[in-house]
């Protein structure tokens, strides 16, 4: 899966307090006396930022998925290095959409307005519900998120190492693994590209270069190749791109999956959910049924947001999302 980041090293003291413990502290209910409108603000912000350009939903999603993958979901990817070892610095964060930063800044703004919220609210939290809130509101399911992470002082470029776009179900499966998830959380997860794009690059490989007797891969449909090839010609622009959904690309639904099924996959780590046996009756599963995709997406999600989950000990809230205290 395309961006998706594996965890090469912990700090010693992460390794000295029990995940246990860690996720213990998570509660939907956290901030009921701390910042009682945390959820109704969040959401506001949200909505607004969706409103001024469709790249906001995506691109707020893929920060938890990238956050989670590399130390945790500990808002490590906010942080700004003066020297440029930080993790947004590194080739497979580049990627990464500046709306979606801006979406979290936002909404830490609006939290640090009501002076009961102000520097109460974890970024990691809010990196949290601003993707369940941009799921909801592009027309996915509506979940509780749990809260009480605390942010991550640490942000380095090396520790962020991921699967290519066209990684085997194998490299994928072992990826998720590490960190508890199934094979059915994957592809669950997965289905996260339901919206949003990827550049020309990600893919340019599948209608190019797959193999000296076969350019084009052959797993591909050959008319969605050809409207690829349209979209990102052999000498593509910086900027060209593709939907990861070309049919329904601003709304969260299973069409992702129906897509796999019509080998219009965009990124071979999404083709190969469908083409390889072991995982194509999941892949059949969603896409025959949105409430078996909702479901299995909401419970690996929530598996997700539990990953290197830093206490008070380790963590800090920041008063500013960018920068340690």
């Amino acid at each position: 899966m395309e961006n998706f980041h594996i965890l090469l090293s912990f700090s010693l003291l992460s390794l000295l307090i029990s995940p246990r413990t860690a996720t213990a502290q998570l509660s939907p209910n956290y901030y009921a006396n701390i910042c009682p409108n945390v959820e109704s603000i969040v959401r506001g912000v949200v909505a607004q930022k969706m409103n001024q350009s469709p790249i906001a939903a995506p691109a707020s999603l893929r920060l938890l998925f990238h956050d989670c993958f590399v130390r945790g979901c500990d808002a490590s990817i906010m942080l700004i290095s003066p020297v440029g070892d930080d993790e947004r610095s590194s080739p497979d964060d580049m990627t990464l959409k500046p709306e979606g930063y801006d979406v979290i800044i936002s909404v830490k703004a609006a939290l640090d307005s009501n002076p009961q919220c102000r520097n109460n609210v974890s970024c990691a939290d809010i990196i949290a519900m601003a993707a369940r809130d941009a799921i909801f509101l592009s027309g996915g399911p509506l979940y509780t998120v749990e809260l009480g992470r605390y942010d991550g002082k640490i942000s380095t470029k090396s520790s962020v190492v991921l699967p290519q776009p066209d990684a085997n179900l194998d490299l994928l499966t072992s990826t998720f693994a590490k960190f508890g998830l199934t094979q059915t959380d994957m592809i669950a997860l997965s289905g996260a590209h339901t919206i949003g794009a990827a550049g020309c690059r990600s893919f340019y490989n599948r209608l190019y270069n797959y193999s000296p007797n076969q350019p084009t891969d052959p797993s591909m449909n050959p008319g969605f190749a050809q409207q690829l090839q349209q979209r990102c010609p052999r000498f593509f622009r910086p900027s060209d791109f593709a939907f990861l959904d070309t049919t329904t690309s601003r709304t969260f639904d299973n069409i992702y999956y129906q897509n796999l099924q019509r080998r219009m996959g965009l990124l071979g780590s999404d083709q190969v959910l469908f083409t390889d046996l072991r995982s194509a009756n999941t892949v059949n599963k969603f896409a025959s049924n949105q409430n078996e995709f909702f479901s299995a997406f909401v419970n690996a999600i929530t598996k997700m947001g539990r990953i290197g989950v830093k206490t008070a000990v380790e963590g800090e809230i920041r008063r500013d999302c960018r920068f340690v205290n």
